[in-house]
């Protein structure tokens, strides 16, 4: 008896030793991020691992054409991506993310229940994702090469400026880029063309091709992330682009010097209002990490920081009294009524559209005009 007690013992104390603790059960302490370029305030990912120990791998894309192919083909490496909400709605369906936990998102009742209500169309329930910024497509100019164009006073406020070869031709003198974003640009065509934006039908994409053909030779790039710099630094004058970006290059400019003016302008038309989701991976390895990281960002004073840093606003409206004052009043950010009843909404396509649109769009960048 005493032997089997001593052995016992024995027993009991190497189990005890090789045995997982509930600490060793946690999740390591890492997170790998998948985000758009140009798209966090640093010191976000800085106080982040401060105060939580995780270590952040934080890499970046600049289309949603580039994050569909990685999370569409599974085995991302991520455990938290950044996609579009048109984009969203199909990836779901695909069963590529995982339910978020709201246990671990406490924050989650910062969220504006109205915006949440707009995205159950794209999530269903909200299960799967959570705003990170919204945004919308416009365009970006040098104000003074435009005016030495058209006159004292012109700015871009109306799409004839990027779609009448005639105009397009007086442009290309100084350089103009497009966002290397097919579903925008030709959903913003057919917009322009009145048939409403991008959906299922893909009859009208034909139309939209031959627009877009037609100042094709006028187009000095396609890329969507490059045109932040060549904007500020007066490399070109004009850019289809996105709101945030646009306004991150007019300060920029502001700041190395001031020679160069950059604006932005909606035009009258109206242009494509976006969402961009945080979404966990199905196959992501630290999914609770991505969660903790998501209910950080949901502090009114963190969204207020991100957002006044890349010039998108949010779905946190306690962090609008946070945010800088340029931040607060910019009406490029903060739409007045009139122009948010001219925006639109993307619309999830099925597979036959994308396809079709990725056949249409990389006719168009071969067309001609200058190299990317």
């Amino acid at each position: 008896m005493k032997i089997f007690g001593v052995f016992a013992l024995l027993l009991a104390a190497v189990t005890l030793a090789s045995s997982p603790s509930a600490e060793a059960w946690e999740e390591e302490k890492v997170l790998r991020i998948y985000n758009w370029s140009d798209y966090i305030a640093p010191e976000i990912i800085v106080n982040f691992e401060r105060e939580t120990g995780i270590r952040i791998t934080y890499d970046i894309y600049d289309s949603n054409e580039v994050l569909d192919g990685k999370v569409m083909h599974g085995n991302t490496g991520y455990d938290l991506v950044v996609p579009g909400s048109d984009f969203l709605a199909r990836q779901i369906r695909a069963g590529v993310y995982r339910k978020l936990d709201r246990e671990n998102i406490p924050n989650w009742k910062n969220l504006d229940p109205v915006q949440m209500k707009l995205l159950e169309e794209v999530d269903p329930g909200n299960e799967h994702s959570v705003p990170y910024e919204i945004g919308t497509t416009g365009i970006g100019y040098n104000v003074d090469k435009f005016e030495a164009i058209f006159g004292k006073g012109a700015k871009p406020d109306s799409w004839d400026y990027f779609f009448r070869p005639g105009n397009m031709k007086k442009l290309s003198s100084c350089g103009v880029s497009v966002l290397n974003a097919p579903t925008e640009i030709i959903a913003t065509a057919l917009h322009y063309l009145g048939r409403g934006g991008l959906d299922s039908d893909t009859g009208g994409y034909s139309e939209a091709e031959r627009l877009l053909m037609g100042v094709r030779p006028y187009i000095k790039y396609f890329n969507s992330s490059d045109y932040i710099r060549d904007l500020a630094d007066g490399s070109i004058c004009m850019a289809v682009g996105w709101s945030g970006d646009i306004l991150q290059a007019a300060e920029r400019a502001d700041t190395e010097g001031g020679e160069v003016h950059v604006d932005f302008v909606i035009p009258k038309e109206g242009a494509i209002l976006f969402y961009d989701m945080m979404a966990i991976p199905a196959d992501a390895d630290h999914p609770k990490n991505a969660e903790r990281f998501i209910n950080y960002l949901l502090r009114p004073e963190i969204m207020a920081s991100i957002s006044s840093y890349v010039s998108y606003f949010n779905a946190v409206p306690a962090s609008k009294p946070l945010a800088s004052r340029k931040f607060r009043n910019n009406p490029n950010i903060f739409l007045p009524d009139e122009l948010l009843a001219k925006m639109f909404l993307m619309k999830p396509l099925p597979p036959e559209a994308s396809a079709e649109l990725s056949r249409i769009w990389e006719r168009i960048k071969a067309a001609g005009g200058a190299p990317e």
